[in-house]
């Protein structure tokens, strides 16, 4: 590259395109040489940094590769976090400090990984069931083995029943009373408080019995003088927590399916086309950006990238939830776990690693879904106060039964008191919100939906008003000339080549299709020269010793020029909806051009739905009013915003809020972000900026409105299973610690074990889950 301007085509250093110095959108000079830059934002990064883009090709042999960051799934820095207490994180698996519960890994695995947790819970589970079998037939031979049980005396049968519960209790449950330990030190009392507490207590006076029987008072016996033991009891609900404990593990694991089949979408490998254009295979991993590679028929694309050469039909189901498969030619992009056609192509790598669009994805995915949603304070607040109140409960049960029981009082009172804190573990209640938010976190990443926290999850079925964007959300955002109209003065051809010279300095998004339909039509464009833009009107500068201007109305009135014999004619386009830009030579009106962006063909579909669930829609755009409201016309819109800037967006947003509106603001583009970041819920298009989606809470990866339908109708499903699991937790504790306390005893005399209402609670625990994993089937 020299200095002075080259005809030749040169290579923007930073983004490896193809750029025609004579309608490159920037340069710049480094050590007294030119670069040209296919953007303004190339052109910045290249300033900041040159060297970094100056170096050498590197070679491609695969094994001279630096090595590449870590991808998403890598074990390597792992840190692990609590399901229900996203603050806990620490860098080793464990229990959590609060709850107690098997913290997860943060980064999700690549494949499939043996969970050590619920391995070692299986071990202790099976364990624990062969020695409660032979202890429940002793504690109830006298049904079971009459014939065996004057073999021993009674006081015989009471040290095997400890000999076999002891391991039971001890090794199979201690994992239970560890973190009952942990949540008395850490002064956050949950469900393992209860079930230490009432295992503790059974087992503890089970062995008192055996070893003091001759000082334990009347109270403690049997009419018949024996002294019960409940070692069987302590033993099976110690079998039964780790049964609700596994099943529950094991729910949890597959709530991560959603994940782990997002990462499964990239090949294991990548064709490779090296410096002497051959073909070699090499590891995903080593694949930087710039490498040519190879797509072939029937296979998954690898990375994030352009395609340089051949065509194909892409699948991006698995992405955006469309089956529908889009057709790549040169110049298009491809995104990385898409699945090629029947055609061959080959790409330039533009992403790669956690840069890729999937990682990104997956990185979103696992960080959402460890967030709160609002409505898990109910929970927090509920769970703050159940704990102890369950123990205050218990302990009036224990001297209820003792001062008005039948006989033996204190074998009575002990057994209902353990039942009331075994039965009221709050499990179901913590886990009712988090189960369904990771599970719908996985399904929107499926359907082509990202959130970026659980709030916004929640929140987006209670929004009533939604204001979306125009440009690139209604409609393509690849919009195109539709008419260009001379005052008289100009040819047509000649108005054109003037939009386009000054349009090919312009970062507007119909600056683009200005230049793409002078060049359609082979029109030369020349170099610009006192480039300058007017925020709001338009832009000027001098082309071939003229001074040429392309704006609007206001631009019109800022240069003092009459433009009423074009506007009859302008006006015409506008109503079908088509934007008008005005061209002044010299400050006289040359003439004019219109451009039509295509309304999308399900934004129509979209909003008519999305009206159908009861949300206002309304278009908020920089257009002007008659296009606007023609586009209005077209998709049956309840009302147009028009004329407004970035600021004026913003403004329009918090004008809802303070009317008390639950406002959701749709859009794409780096205008969009201040509106996007002042609603309850900003929604970003996946097709839009980086700034976008970074400022949103929400966004539709395919840039379709139809996922915002099924974004809502998600939102709407997880509240409404939400809702679900709360009403099972909390009928299951105010029904069931009564029972355990013993309420029908007077009137049907029957009372509940200890194992029977261990085996309620987890069997509530695991249908919360069961409940929540629904989610992975629902409709959208």
């Amino acid at each position: 590259m020299h200095s002075s301007r080259a005809s030749a085509i040169q290579t923007d250093p930073v983004c490896g395109m193809q750029v025609d110095p004579a309608t490159a959108r920037a340069q710049a000079s480094h050590l007294g040489v030119t670069y040209y830059f296919c953007c303004s934002g190339c052109r910045d990064m290249f300033v900041a940094a040159p060297e970094q883009y100056l170096q050498p090709q590197r070679k491609h042999a695969h094994h001279h590769r630096p090595p590449m960051t870590l991808p998403v799934g890598a074990t390597a820095g792992q840190q692990w976090t609590c399901p229900m207490h996203p603050e806990v994180v620490q860098d080793h698996p464990g229990a959590c400090p609060k709850c107690g519960m098997a913290l997860e890994p943060m980064r999700p695995a690549v494949a499939e990984q043996t969970d050590p947790e619920l391995q070692a819970m299986i071990r202790r589970l099976w364990t624990g069931l062969i020695l409660f079998i032979p202890l429940m037939l002793i504690a109830m031979r006298d049904l079971f083995l009459q014939r065996l049980q004057h073999l021993l005396p009674p006081r015989a049968w009471n040290w095997t029943e400890f000999a076999l519960a002891f391991p039971a209790v001890w090794w199979a449950g201690w994992p239970f009373f560890v973190r009952a330990i942990q949540s008395l030190r850490h002064r956050s009392l949950n469900m393992y408080t209860l079930i230490g507490l009432g295992v503790v207590a059974s087992f503890t006076y089970s062995t008192a019995v055996i070893l003091f029987p001759g000082l334990l008072p009347a109270t403690f016996r049997n009419p018949d003088g024996s002294i019960p033991v409940y070692f069987e009891a302590s033993a099976g609900i110690v079998v039964l927590v780790l049964l609700g404990e596994v099943l529950q593990l094991r729910a949890r694991h597959s709530t991560s399916t959603a994940i782990r089949s997002l990462l499964d979408l990239s090949p294991p490998v990548a064709l490779l086309i090296n410096s002497n254009d051959r073909e070699e295979e090499i590891p995903l991993a080593d694949v930087h950006e710039g490498d040519r590679l190879r797509v072939r028929p029937g296979g998954k694309i690898p990375v994030d990238g352009i395609v340089l050469d051949g065509r194909s039909q892409v699948d991006e189901s698995m992405l955006t939830g469309e089956s529908m498969p889009v057709e790549k030619t040169t110049g298009d992009k491809v995104t990385g776990g898409t699945l090629n056609g029947t055609g061959s192509f080959v790409m330039r790598a533009e992403k790669v690693g956690e840069a890729t669009l999937l990682a990104r994805i997956v990185a979103q995915v696992a960080e959402a879904q460890r967030t709160r949603a609002p409505i898990q304070s109910l929970a927090d607040r509920v769970s703050a106060w159940f704990v102890p109140a369950v123990v205050l409960v218990s302990v009036a049960t224990f001297v209820l039964w003792y001062l008005v029981g039948p006989a033996p009082q204190f074998a009575h009172a002990l057994v209902n008191a353990v039942a009331v804190l075994i039965i009221a573990c709050p499990c179901a209640l913590g886990l009712a919100t988090p189960m369904s938010m990771v599970v719908a976190m996985g399904r929107g990443a499926q359907s082509g939906v990202l959130f970026r926290d659980a709030a916004a999850l929640e929140q987006l079925c209670r929004v009533r008003t939604l204001l979306i964007d125009k440009t690139g959300t209604l409609t393509e955002g690849k919009p195109r000339v539709v008419a260009v109209v001379s005052a008289g003065a100009v040819p047509e051809d000649r108005l054109l080549a003037f939009a386009a010279a000054l349009e090919s300095a312009s970062e507007h998004p119909l600056a683009a299709a200005v230049v793409s339909a002078a060049r359609e039509r082979r029109i030369d464009i020349t170099h610009v020269e006192q480039f300058q833009s007017m925020t709001g009107q338009g832009i000027a500068g001098t082309v071939a010793g003229q001074q040429i201007a392309i704006g609007n109305e206001r631009l019109a009135a800022a240069l003092n020029v009459d433009i009423s014999g074009l506007q009859q004619k302008a006006q015409q386009q506008r109503e079908q909806g088509a934007t008008v830009m005005y061209l002044f030579a010299d400050r006289q009106a040359a003439g004019f051009i219109a451009v039509s962006d295509p309304v999308r063909t399900t934004s129509q579909r979209a909003v008519t739905e999305l009206r159908q669930l009861g949300l206002r829609v309304i278009m908020l755009t920089g257009d002007n009013e008659v296009t606007a409201r023609a586009v209005a016309r077209t998709l049956g819109l309840d009302d147009v915003v028009a004329g407004v800037s970035p600021q004026g967006k913003l403004e329009t947003v918090e004008r809802f809020r303070t009317s008390g509106q639950l406002v959701a603001m749709t859009g794409d583009g780096i205008n969009d972000a201040p509106a996007l970041a002042a609603a309850d819920v900003g929604i970003a298009m996946g097709t839009g900026t980086d700034v976008a989606m970074e400022t949103a809470a929400v966004t539709l990866v395919k840039g379709d409105l139809q996922a915002l339908l099924r974004a809502r109708l998600l939102s709407t499903a997880t509240v409404r299973n939400i809702h679900q699991n709360l009403f099972f937790a909390f009928i299951y504790n105010s029904i069931g610690v009564p029972l355990a306390a013993g309420i029908l005893y007077p009137v049907f005399g029957l009372l509940l074990s200890p194992m029977l209402a261990a085996a309620a609670m987890s069997f509530s625990s695991v249908s919360v889950v069961g409940n929540a994993l629904r989610l992975r089937r629902a409709k959208l």
